[in-house]
């Protein structure tokens, strides 16, 4: 039986008389690549959470490779937004961080550090502390920081928020090439539409509870899935109006329509 890497039946999270999520059902599968997006208090975050097991149900279940989720574990590794790095370590010991814990002999973590720097694209930094490098380098050190753990799935919770328009592409660019090599599970929270349909294999679009169901889409763009074009490609575009439309309408109501002169996605894609 081909059990799915992650499956939420029927899962729901209230806290203090709120209701943050309710009714989310899906699955995910090894090797996909899926973006959480909506507009903000719509259980994003809350639902990445739930997967890490750093939260917990209120109502539904919630499996990793069948067996409910009851705690965080090695099997889900977590990039936050602001990388989270340790500023007295230095890059190679931020990304072998669990590996410290564990008590891995020195020898063999540097052979780890020096893959992952690789991999990510910032070899020869291995000795730089975190007040040492830009944003965007930070945000390398965090994906190959959840990268060495060998997790079966990465969690992102925007990442790429704090950075500049040309940093963020060019982040969003070499992570395509990361889940290309590794073919690691990504579940990868976003407000922008435009990252959502470029990075995904699909997208679960939510809502506020009681607005509307969550939506699914799937994104069929060119190989390499990396490649800049495919922001212009007419499959990225079509997808990008399609779900601005939805959107909208969450936003304002039936009677919602796009704005003269504004391309469709802008008002999201930067949010």
């Amino acid at each position: 039986m081909n059990i799915p890497l992650l499956q939420s039946e029927h899962v729901g999270f209230s806290y203090e008389g709120h209701q943050a999520l309710t009714g989310m059902n899906f699955t995910i599968r090894e090797g996909e690549f899926v973006c959480l997006l909506g507009p903000s208090g719509c259980g994003k975050t809350t639902l990445l959470n739930l997967i890490a097991g750093f939260l917990f149900p209120t109502s539904g279940r919630l499996r990793f490779r069948g067996q409910p989720i009851t705690r965080p574990g090695p099997d889900r590794a977590v990039v936050f937004q602001n990388g989270a790095l340790l500023d007295w370590l230095t890059v190679k010991d931020n990304i072998t961080f669990s590996q410290i814990c564990r008590r891995m002999p020195q020898q063999a973590r540097n052979v780890i550090s020096r893959r992952m720097t690789a991999l990510v694209g910032l070899s020869g930094f291995e000795d730089r502390y975190p007040y040492q490098l830009s944003g965007g380098m930070k945000q390398r050190v965090g994906v190959a920081r959840a990268l060495a753990t060998e997790a079966q799935i990465i969690l992102m919770d925007e990442p790429f928020s704090a950075v500049d328009v040309q940093t963020r592409e060019s982040l969003q660019e070499e992570l395509l090439r990361i889940h290309r090599k590794t073919r690691c599970t990504v579940v990868f929270v976003t407000h922008s539409i435009d990252e959502a349909v470029f990075l995904s294999d699909r997208i679960f679009l939510l809502s506020k509870p009681g607005e509307a169901p969550m939506e699914e889409f799937r994104i069929d763009l060119p190989a390499p899935r990396w490649d800049e074009n495919n922001r212009l490609h007419p499959s990225f575009l079509a997808v990008r109006e399609k779900i601005y439309l939805k959107m909208r309408r969450q936003h304002a109501g039936d009677r919602a329509v796009v704005p003269q002169g504004i391309g469709v996605g802008e008002a999201y894609a930067g949010s």
